[in-house]
């Protein structure tokens, strides 16, 4: 046990922290120390709480035993794993932290091709470990993000073409489930927990670790990638090309397409900084003597600005946007799933693209197609596999005088695109906007799922979170 402060300061309202305090091998955080501000602040700087505690987990024992004081207690739960929560699902007013981030640990078996990876890691861990041996496994776009939101929500990724979704990857996870008690689910053993885990969000129970597959990549773990850069006049012709090529590729290669704001720094040439693009960020993870031929016509299309395809390690690929996107920016996010990108749609896209409100503010579009497709919608939670596309407008920018700009432009955006839209959308992406949207973006799983949380969550304890409430709940 270790604390920042005297046990008299332990006692928040009704709950003696004190008591948490001398249970757990790691450390209590509380308001009065001085930690307090940097251990509750999220990636996303426009979240602004204030929790009761911070509990700083050293293992699964002491998440344990914050669950089982948090039930005595009366006292919200929030998990913290990377903090990387579009809505800043990690912390809550109030509320006691189960902080996972010193959980850190990663174990790889290159004869099995798996690896172990602790609740609190990020991708950046997880990556650095698997490339030692030339294999990854499927994530999503910054190293940063923390491995357990990501995956609880689906995983999209640059390797969600040719291996799956990180979920289709994940081989068994060890859980705290509501009454404190320790599990490890997989196809065997709590099967419709395991089910649930993939793609249910952090409802059913604090996941601690995680076990995944990994694939080899590229020439020893090197790919082929970077960004094709238009002029964003040249949106929508590139978008209607891209529609047309990309579910026609080899599964070896994926690439997501964005609107953006050529960012002033190196590689980027100095001339086009702070232009209006159109961008596709290509990754081919295939054998290099194919690439050539793979890549041909990416190379040939259009008026490109910047061709900027070159070998990379797969890390250096996960990490490239981190400078870009560091911890504390302001972030408001809408998102949707796109079966198709129509040309209602697209120009909608020109319209806000031309009226991008920040230089970090961008729409992305990620494939979810190939091997992700090819996986039952009930086979897991995620329900949107009918290969097309999760969309994101994020309005992003350092200062805060300027989320009411980033904010109504994301909405206004938003509401245009989303009668072509699917419905719902990519749990990982969205803010706090209702029971109804949730339902949409699980679709027929919904139900199923309100009846996996009644056996593992009957009373809600885990609810900061897109909820997903017991079956018979009001």
């Amino acid at each position: 046990m270790s604390s920042t402060t005297t046990t008299s300061e332990h006692q928040q309202g009704s709950a003696p922290y004190g008591k948490l305090s001398a249970e757990l091998e790691g450390t209590l955080v509380l308001p009065a120390d001085a930690e307090y501000d940097e251990r509750r602040a999220v990636y996303n700087g426009m979240i602004d709480r204030r929790p009761a505690a911070i509990a700083r987990c050293a293992g699964p024992a002491d998440a344990a035993a914050c669950v089982r004081f948090a039930a005595e207690h009366g006292v919200a739960v929030s998990v913290r794993g990377g903090g990387h929560n579009a809505a800043g699902l990690g912390v809550a007013d109030d509320a006691l932290v189960i902080d996972l981030s010193a959980m850190r640990g990663v174990t790889v078996d290159p004869a099995k091709r798996t690896v172990r990876v602790d609740g609190g890691c990020t991708w950046h861990d997880v990556d650095a470990a698997t490339a030692e041996h030339g294999l990854a496994t499927p994530s999503g776009f910054l190293s940063t993000t923390g491995v357990g939101g990501l995956t609880l929500g689906g995983g999209i990724g640059y390797l969600t073409r040719r291996f799956g979704l990180t979920i289709d990857n994940l081989l068994a996870a060890d859980v705290v489930l509501a009454d404190g008690s320790q599990v490890k689910a997989d196809g065997d053993a709590h099967a419709d927990l395991f089910w649930a885990l993939r793609g249910g969000g952090g409802n059913f129970g604090v996941v601690t670790s995680f076990e995944f597959a990994c694939h080899p990549i590229g020439e020893g773990g090197v790919v082929i990638a970077g960004p094709v850069l238009y002029d964003l006049e040249d949106a929508p012709a590139v978008m209607r090309w891209y529609r047309e090529l990309l579910p026609a590729l080899p599964e070896e290669l994926s690439g997501w397409l964005g609107l953006l704001t050529v960012p002033p720094a190196p590689p980027f040439p100095e001339d086009l900084w702070g232009r209006l693009a159109c961008g596709i960020v290509w990754c081919y993870t295939g054998p290099h003597d194919r690439a050539d031929d793979v890549l041909a016509p990416i190379r040939s299309f259009g008026n490109p600005l910047v061709v900027g395809l070159h070998e990379v390690p797969f890390p250096g690929l996960q990490s490239v946007f981190d400078p870009l996107y560091p911890t504390g920016l302001q972030w408001y996010w809408r998102a949707d799933f796109f079966q198709d990108i129509t040309d209602e749609a697209i120009d909608v896209h020109l319209k806000y693209g031309r009226r991008l409100p920040t230089g970090h503010s961008t729409m992305h579009l990620y494939p979810i197609d190939g091997a992700a497709a090819r996986v039952a919608d009930d086979a897991t939670a995620f329900a949107y596999r009918d290969g097309g596309w999760a969309g994101v407008i994020v309005g992003v920018d350092p200062d805060p005088k300027n989320a009411p700009l980033i904010t109504e432009w994301a909405k206004a955006y938003w509401e245009e695109l989303h009668p072509t839209s699917a419905g719902g959308a990519y749990v990982n992406f969205m803010m706090d906007e209702g029971s109804d949207r949730v339902r949409a973006s699980y679709r027929g799983n919904f139900d199923r799922l309100t009846h996996v949380k009644q056996r593992y969550d009957p009373e809600n304890f885990f609810h900061i979170n897109q909820n997903i409430p017991p079956a018979g709940a009001d």
